[in-house]
């Protein structure tokens, strides 16, 4: 029986090779809150699965990082603008 089941001659390691990595991107491990990672899952299904909630972080951080994203400040002014307005109408 053990003729069966002999792996003497059997390769560790990946079976299949691997995915090629795509250009210019790496490969990390980052540990988000579960919340946070929902909204932008809700947000890729609500595209159609056209766009993957990773390409959405993605984007997300690129906007903050090149100063696109907007400012808490210019949202708070915008809600007060908004509530101001609501009320004197």
């Amino acid at each position: 029986m053990k003729d069966q089941y002999d792996f003497s001659k059997g390769k560790r390691g990946r079976v299949f090779p691997p995915e090629p990595e795509a250009e210019g991107k790496t490969r990390i491990t980052i540990r988000l809150d579960q919340d946070v990672v929902d909204r932008f899952f809700a947000m890729a299904e609500r595209t159609g699965g056209a766009t993957g909630y990773q390409t959405l972080i993605n984007a997300a951080l690129r906007e903050y990082l090149e100063g696109r994203a907007p400012k808490i400040e210019d949202t708070l002014r915008r809600i007060i603008r908004e509530e101001l307005k609501s009320n004197a109408a």
